[in-house]
């Protein structure tokens, strides 16, 4: 959290943002409604706005967020009107749970309001709210989403100076296959687990299990990435609970020292999401512990009990990604070094021609692609890779391929600043090169995988030129680290990479 690399401050900034977006929302909400109720639910209204919505597009965020009150309202009065119908109630949760899950096959916006849709149910339930309070609810929702916009649009839109972000292309599949589908089910089925269980313990914070089951599952794909999630959700509502009991409690929703330390929870979740998930719910947690001292109703029992609920919710979601239309780690990271592989392929080709005198080939947009998908990749072996991790063989052929392919990457990328010289010469000595590459690749992709082949340069007599030799150093490095990262990816028992 404190020695990462904030390229550009953007964490900064848009931690920075959040605070000035949220604070004048809860403003705003306060002097206008006069509800505590109403207030709370503007704040998070806006804390959702500006975490969820995430286009890549400056124009595509305000529309996302334009859409929010779309989904959310009518999810409130749902969730209000069955306030005192708890089978139903319980029903209609598990309705909006399934369909916010399956509304990410349609990207950031999907995304968006699938969270949005959900936490507003969720909201109705932790502010108890009932249909005579939907006025007062709308109305400082509305006033906050529209004090979030005007600060993160209009005040302080440092996106606008920026490039789009980027992000790999999602895996492809079809039927239960497919994402979304397969992760709707297992969320609907372990945040069902968690409500009944949860239900049994409290009837009063139950939902506190569903809404860790359902978070559990945001930007994971594989078994292991649920289970290293839920592992880091406890850890994180753990050390939260035990800062609560020191600070939450002796304020007892003391209302400056209170707003203070919520701006700097709101503050911490921003500044550590994209770090650590344990950090993020330890501001969570602690900014929960702070809202309950608002509403007076927190107590040491109270925190004790949202730990017992935390824990049924991420034993819901490990029993459901264990049952429920399984995804191995294994399977996931072959699928996404696959990928990386063909990029690299598909990088030293343009490199190749571009070496050779093809002015139109450019291998930048390559390079800009390995660095997503070697990312992705870190992301995917993570659980391997976890210090906890019983399985001591497979953590370190793990650790063995993400050093194998960080190299081969690092020397793609060195191939393709030589490449981009405009006065590096091809050299026959290039060819070869490129053939023995393309052949470990071969050794490691399967024959059908799509790419163009690297060795496409034009015999000529070499001409020693001091980018031809730098090229020649990059290609024999590259080939030394796919020889290397065969090693690990072939020497499983399980299926290798090229039978992915």
């Amino acid at each position: 959290m404190f020695v990462a690399p904030d390229p550009g401050r953007l964490r900064l900034r848009s931690s920075a943002r959040a605070v000035l977006g949220v604070g004048l929302a809860v403003a705003v909400c306060d002097l206008t409604t006069h509800s505590l109720a109403a207030t709370i639910a503007g704040g998070l209204a806006a804390l959702l706005a500006l975490f969820t919505v995430t286009d890549a597009k400056v124009a595509a965020q305000v529309v996302t967020t334009a859409w929010l009150p779309v989904v959310g309202f009518p999810v409130l009065a749902l969730a209000a009107a069955l306030h005192d119908h708890p089978p139903v109630r319980d029903t209609a949760f598990l309705a909006v749970v399934f369909a916010g899950v399956y509304a990410r096959r349609w990207g950031p916006r999907g995304h968006a309001l699938g969270i949005f849709g959900f936490m507003t149910f969720f909201m109705a339930q932790f502010l108890h709210a009932v249909p005579g309070q939907l006025p007062e609810l709308y109305a400082a929702m509305a006033m906050a989403l529209a004090a979030s916009c005007l600060v993160r649009f209009c005040l302080w839109c440092f996106e606008r100076r920026m490039p789009p972000p980027v992000a790999p292309a999602p895996l492809t599949a079809r039927g239960l296959d497919r994402p979304t589908t397969r992760q709707a089910f297992q969320n609907t089925f372990a945040c069902a687990i968690a409500l009944g269980v949860g239900q049994a313990i409290s009837d009063e914070r139950w939902y506190w299990a569903v809404g860790t089951a359902w978070w559990i599952f945001v930007n994971t794909s594989s078994r292991g990435e649920t289970l290293v999630r839920g592992f880091r959700r406890v850890v994180g509502t753990l050390a939260g609970i035990a800062v609560g009991l020191v600070v939450a409690v002796p304020l007892d929703g003391a209302p400056g020292p209170t707003a203070a330390l919520v701006g700097a929870c709101v503050f911490g979740i921003f500044y550590t999401a994209a770090l650590s998930y344990s950090w993020m719910m330890f501001f969570v947690t602690v900014m929960a512990g702070l809202l309950y001292g608002l509403l007076g109703v927190l107590h040491p029992g109270l925190l004790a009990l949202r730990f017992e609920q935390t824990l049924v919710g991420a034993l819901g979601a490990a029993v459901a990604v264990a049952v429920v239309l399984p995804v191995t780690t294994h399977a996931a990271t072959d699928a996404w070094i696959r990928r990386a592989l063909v990029a690299v392929r598909h990088c030293t080709a343009t490199s190749a021609r571009r070496l050779a005198g093809d002015e139109a080939a450019d291998p930048a947009p390559y390079v800009a692609e390995l660095e997503l998908l070697l990312g992705r990749v870190r992301i995917s072996l993570a659980p391997l890779l976890h210090p906890l991790s019983p399985l001591r063989e497979r953590r370190e052929r793990a650790r063995q391929v993400m050093v194998h392919l960080d190299d081969c990457v690092h020397q793609a990328r060195g191939l393709a600043a030589v490449a981009a010289d405009p006065d590096a010469s091809h050299d026959a000595r290039l060819t070869a090169a490129c053939r023995r590459v393309e052949e470990a690749l071969h050794a490691l992709v399967p024959a059908g995988a799509p790419g163009a082949p690297a060795a496409d340069l034009a015999a000529a007599a070499p001409h020693h030129h001091p980018g031809a030799e730098r090229a020649l150093a990059h290609l024999h490095d590259l080939e030394r680290a796919l020889a290397e990262l065969a090693a690990p990816l072939l020497s499983s028992r399980r299926p290798p990479l090229a039978g992915a």
